[in-house]
């Protein structure tokens, strides 16, 4: 069963500012659906992970995080580009 992707605000936070941030149960939550998505594709980015772009020292500053994909090979980089090209048919 595919993970359920989250709602667009259910894990996010405001700042003072009033700038919504990413949390990282959000990027973990967008990281499972799309490595699901890719293998129903037939594609793994092994290299998946989750970056927050914040130092330990900084426990009171605004956190959030980002998807990152690693890197692929030529191959599996054509297969994605595939998958991508006939999602939007073309």
């Amino acid at each position: 069963m595919p993970p359920t992707p989250p709602h667009p605000h259910s894990a996010t936070s405001t700042s003072t500012t009033g700038a919504t941030t990413t949390t990282v149960q959000e990027a973990l939550a967008a990281r499972d659906g799309l490595a699901y998505a890719l293998s129903q594709a037939g594609i793994q980015l092994p290299a998946m992970d989750i970056r927050t772009p914040w130092a330990d020292d900084h426990e009171g500053d605004i956190r959030y995080a980002l998807v990152h994909l690693g890197v692929c090979s030529a191959p599996v980089a054509l297969l994605l580009a595939d998958v991508i090209l006939k999602g939007v048919g073309k």
